[in-house]
């Protein structure tokens, strides 16, 4: 005996309320398997839960679209701080340069391994470093640290940084549609679950093969057992003249 399968994602949701919506629609209320009350339901509910799917989607597509451009941005920003920071650990390295000026960049410890620049906050972190010691100690008149130069690893490190906070909204912004979307699906599932069983009810009498098809109509779903699929397919098989 198959059993009916509630929808568990919003695109399967959102067909059944549709489905639903049409068959209240194209039938006088007298001829229709659930109450009017129910289909007024359908008709405040599905514009706005739509809506938001709608919505979701699109914030989501966003987010991706432009992840790409974001990943290349930060790709670089990382990549100008690892070599401002070579340059400056080499220049130690040949006596140029005092460790001392690794204070300034909050860099003490590194001089021979560079700090892990594998995440968006590390490379916030230790980008905000580099520029504020550089800029620090050219103002106390030393000389600037070249190829690259700071204007250059700076010009990288806001680009990421403007990225990065665009990337920061998005994301926020698709929590947010997703967070909608949730608060809706409660509703949604009530109104679905109460149309089924109105139009279980209201076939009821009808032998078990048409009521699951004047139900399926509804846009109900039904769904055999492992063990069901295996008997049928059996029968068939022992059976070639029923197929």
């Amino acid at each position: 005996m198959p059993y009916r399968r509630l929808p568990n994602t919003d695109k399967a949701r959102q067909k059944a309320l549709i489905k639903a919506y049409q068959m209240g629609k194209e039938l006088p209320p007298f001829k229709l398997a659930f109450s009017q009350s129910t289909y007024q339901k359908i008709v405040s509910l599905l514009p706005g839960f739509e809506k938001k799917m709608l919505h979701q989607k699109s914030t989501l597509a966003k987010q991706i679209e432009r992840n790409k451009e974001h990943l290349g941005l930060m790709k670089k920003a990382k990549l100008y701080i690892s070599h401002f920071i070579q340059v400056v650990n080499m220049a130690i390295q040949r006596g140029e340069l005092s460790p001392a000026i690794l204070d300034y960049y909050h860099l003490k410890g590194y001089t021979k391994k560079l700090p892990s620049l594998n995440t968006e906050e590390d490379i916030l972190k230790w980008g905000r470093c580099i520029i504020d010691g550089e800029t620090d100690r050219v103002k106390k008149g030393m000389s600037p640290i070249t190829n690259p130069t700071m204007a250059v690893v700076k010009v990288r490190f806001e680009k990421f940084l403007e990225s990065y906070h665009n990337q920061k909204n998005l994301r926020q912004s698709n929590c947010r549609t997703l967070k909608e979307l949730s608060e809706a699906r409660p509703e949604a599932d009530e109104i679905i679950v109460n149309i089924w069983n109105e139009v279980e009810e209201t076939f009821k009498d009808l032998p078990d093969d048409l009521r699951r098809e004047r139900a399926i109509d509804y846009g109900l779903v039904y769904v055999y057992r492992k063990s069901e699929l295996a008997e049928q397919s059996m029968f068939k098989a022992t059976n070639p003249r029923l197929n």
